[in-house]
């Protein structure tokens, strides 16, 4: 196994780990802090969106410059809007598994299909946030193995693990609500992370084994980084603002702040 893989797979297990610390809130609080919560997930969105053009569209362009016989700004597009569709079109299949499951039980199960659904579309949307932290690292493997890339590719890492804090708190706590034991809510709560060391290290796999799609993968990362953090992240975060209307958003400026400092200090 390629040191690379080796090291996406270390990256992606922690990034479960932090999955994991999220769902264990529901051991013991009955409901995590909501400002903590709401910061954390602001925070992440800002490195996530910093990470998206420093640590995978720009490394995107230059490296289809070598490795694709199509223009770099066509190549990363392409990507780019491929990865943004991909996770558009995962949240509609999930939204229309939540709509099929409440017509069928009627209003009986209704909150419990609302939970089962919360779980998968949690855990399908952590496919590509594995993809992006096992390509990150995959493509040091072709010969941009320095500080600048490496400390990108754990950035990108620190970031999903972030936000992965608060989606694991998500998925634990109201699967108490609706009566399952701490022990069961905080499994499954768990599992909902699983999947992303699995695409982690597909992603390094695809990007060591097979240079060609590197820069297509490093912008389809992007595009599927882009539109969790918009779409769902940041109107996360601002929710419940009315006694600190900033905290979120101040959360957001210095996560992309801090991605942005470590871009140019090791630059």
């Amino acid at each position: 196994m390629s040191i690379f893989v080796l090291m996406a797979l270390i990256a992606t297990l922690g990034t479960w780990f932090i999955n994991t610390l999220g769902a264990a809130t529901v051991v013991f609080f009955k409901k995590p802090n909501a400002k903590v919560l709401n910061l954390m997930l602001g925070f992440a969105s800002g490195v996530m969106i910093a990470a998206s053009f420093w640590s995978l569209l720009q490394p995107a362009i230059e490296r289809a410059e070598n490795y694709s016989a199509l223009p770099p700004y066509l190549v990363a597009t392409l990507g780019f809007v491929f990865g943004a569709v991909f996770m558009w079109m995962s949240d509609k299949a999930v939204g229309l598994a939540r709509g099929r499951a409440e017509h069928s039980d009627g209003n009986k199960n209704e909150r419990l299909n609302r939970i089962i659904m919360l779980v998968l579309s949690i855990t399908l949307h952590n496919i590509p946030e594995g993809l992006a932290v096992g390509v990150a690292f995959g493509a040091l493997q072709s010969g941009a193995y320095n500080n600048e890339a490496l400390m990108g590719a754990i950035t990108i890492a620190t970031g999903i693990g972030l936000q992965n804090f608060p989606e694991g708190a998500a998925v634990s706590v109201p699967l108490r609500r609706e009566g399952l034991s701490r022990r069961k809510s905080f499994l499954i709560g768990a599992a909902s992370g699983m999947v992303e060391p699995i695409a982690g290290v597909t992603g390094a796999l695809l990007v060591v084994y097979v240079q060609a799609l590197l820069p297509y993968a490093l912008a389809f990362a992007a595009g599927a980084m882009i539109l969790v953090a918009v779409h769902e992240l940041i109107p996360e975060c601002q929710q419940n603002q009315s006694e600190n209307p900033y905290l979120a958003t101040m959360g957001i400026v210095s996560g992309f702040a801090l991605m942005m400092l470590l871009d140019v200090m090791l630059g």
